[in-house]
């Protein structure tokens, strides 16, 4: 299994993360990726992959949410990094749009999105996004980068079977699947009966989003088993072809070991 969207380097983790890593071993998790979120993470972020080095591993970008003022300055540092030989990075994320809670910043969100995905048109990296509310601008987005033969993950995916058949008509991206999948209440199991099982794969977005039986409690990225086994009752086959296809699709996309 691959974890491919996990936030322990954040201070939710700060008195166990050694443990928490030991746990993901254990559960048989292969590699951490690890979604940047803004200037502040960066330090943290690299301090674990050094840490842990070819287990996690860093991924480059503003988060949505934490588009500010000071944005262009943000994103000029950061490009900077990704420039630098021999970097650490294997994606640039975790990146989107977020115009769920504000829409202060909106038009900002928006070139910060454009300009990121043209670093990963650049420099042939991944794309991890993240997007909420507002699934018609990304799509506008995307369409006018269809022929840059981009790739990533549609993170935290939890839309219609319409909007999922919309997304990965963007070949080489798949669908990012973590623990909504288990909620008692989801769409989410009806509308992946529509997708391909190769166009998925496996994340945690710990601390958030702990799949049953963990719900309401701090996720890490052991729990992704559980991601795992409600993805196997979707298609009712066996775990080990769930993990199989995921870690297949991880590895290719992430170029990871």
């Amino acid at each position: 299994m691959i974890d491919t969207h996990s936030h322990i380097y954040g201070p939710e983790f700060d008195e166990d993360r050694d443990l928490v890593v030991q746990r993901a071993r254990e559960a048989g998790v292969e590699h951490i990726l690890l979604p940047n979120i803004n200037a502040g993470t960066i330090p943290p972020m690299l301090d674990l992959c050094r840490q842990y080095p070819d287990y996690c591993h860093p991924m480059m970008g503003l988060h949505p949410e934490d588009v500010r003022e000071d944005w262009e300055q943000v994103l000029a540092d950061m490009w900077h990094r990704l420039q630098s030989p021999g970097h650490p990075y294997v994606a640039v994320g975790e990146v989107g749009l977020d115009f769920y809670w504000d829409q202060t910043y909106r038009q900002e969100q928006l070139e910060a999105f454009e300009q990121q995905v043209c670093w990963a048109r650049d420099l042939s990296l991944p794309l991890v996004i993240h997007s909420r509310a507002a699934h018609r601008e990304l799509v506008d987005v995307m369409e006018r980068h269809r022929a840059d033969r981009l790739t990533g993950i549609f993170h935290c995916f939890g839309g219609t079977a319409d909007e999922a058949r919309e997304l990965l008509s963007f070949e080489g991206f798949f669908l990012g699947i973590g623990g909504v999948l288990t909620y008692k209440k989801s769409a989410l199991p009806d509308v992946l009966r529509h997708v391909p099982l190769q166009r998925i794969v496996l994340e945690t977005d710990a601390p958030y989003l702990a799949p049953v039986p963990h719900r309401g409690r701090r996720n890490e990225s052991a729990y992704v088993c559980d991601v795992l086994q409600g993805l196997a009752k979707v298609y009712d086959c066996a775990p080990s072809e769930v993990d199989k296809m995921t870690t297949k699709a991880a590895k290719r996309l992430f170029n990871l070991p």
